[in-house]
């Protein structure tokens, strides 16, 4: 199901049947529904009710996710991604009020939508394309590290004609090696001028030291933290840990983010050293050593936003995970099976 996602003051959540006099008046708009090609003009109210309708029925279906962009509960426009049937890859597209252009919505939307769709769903490729006379939704896509890969044609609805459209694509690869900087200033896809904007820079990695806990209690569950809303990789489930600080060991800085995180006390007990992943994680270079603790003193709790699930070691994969994450599974359930 399409979750709810946070981008700067934004919240990004599934429409409702009760956003179509929203979504109608901010549709029918020439200077939006022109930029959007399956759209007819004037845009009838029943087409946003169905719209609608048909989003809920795509994302019960894993087929499709659209968001509606709101602040203060006011609907400000909506980001989407259509699945490929084999579900590793999407289209992105996206529309907003005119009331919102130059105000660095658009980006800090699409932007979140791209991560949750990149992390999250772990597609391979997004694609996305605009009519050549909309330059400021090609420059969206720049912001987002998307390539202009070919050019062809569309018919937009709204015009009546046949329209020529650039082609943008997103590996996944490369998005996970952008240092993306927060947006200063953007526009939507229907802005009339475009906002030169150089793509973003790959960078170097840097080696980064984190440590991580498998804890087990007496069931021999896992315990498993999901980052918030608001925080790299937010969405994703994690063995919980942190950063090593300079000067600390491995082992204080997992007693020290045991407490931090889950108020927990490790102080004294056993940390057994299990494995560690050394990898490529984009912007930086992951090594981190994972402890195996069956004895803490206190109850788990979320003391920074995240949830918590005790999770059996044969379940681990039902549960989306940062890539490094994913090589444990397989290690701790050979341990645990």
């Amino acid at each position: 199901m399409t979750p709810e996602l946070k981008a700067g003051d934004f919240l990004l959540r599934p429409l409702r049947p009760e956003d179509a006099p929203a979504v109608h008046r901010l549709v029918n708009d020439w200077s939006v529904v022109r930029m959007l090609s399956r759209l007819p003009f004037p845009y009838p109210r029943d087409l946003a009710q169905k719209w609608i309708a048909s989003t809920l029925e795509d994302s019960s279906r894993g087929s499709a996710h659209h968001f509606a962009i709101t602040r203060d509960g006011i609907l400000l426009g909506a980001v989407g991604l259509v699945l490929s049937d084999d579900k590793r890859s999407a289209s992105l597209g996206y529309w907003a009020s005119p009331a919102t252009w130059g105000q660095g919505m658009t980006t800090s939307a699409a932007r979140r939508v791209t991560e949750w769709a990149i992390q999250v769903l772990k597609l391979e490729k997004l694609t996305a394309d605009v009519a050549v006379d909309n330059p400021a939704s090609s420059a969206v896509l720049r912001k987002l590290g998307f390539r202009e890969t070919g050019r062809s044609s569309r018919r937009f609805v709204s015009r009546g004609t046949e329209c020529p459209i650039i082609v943008h694509e997103l590996a996944r690869s490369t998005f996970l090696q952008l240092d993306i900087p927060a947006p200063v200033e953007t526009a939507s896809p229907a802005a009339l001028e475009d906002q030169p904007s150089a793509p973003a820079p790959i960078r170097k990695p840097r080696t980064l030291l984190v440590v991580a806990a498998a804890l087990l209690d007496a069931q021999g569950r896992i315990l498993l933290a999901r980052r918030p809303e608001g925080k790299r990789l937010a969405g994703l489930w994690e063995f919980p840990g942190g950063k090593v600080e300079r000067d600390e060991t491995p082992e204080q800085a997992l007693i020290r983010e045991m407490k931090e995180e889950l108020d927990v006390d490790l102080t004294g007990a056993c940390l057994a050293p299990f494995t560690f992943v050394s990898e490529n994680a984009g912007p930086f270079h992951l090594l981190m050593p994972l402890y195996v603790v069956r004895r803490w003193r206190g109850v788990p709790a979320p003391r920074e936003g995240q949830a918590l699930a005790w999770v059996e070691a044969a379940d681990l994969a039902k549960y989306p995970m940062p890539d490094p994450d994913l090589p444990l599974i397989p290690l701790l359930q050979e341990l645990l099976g």
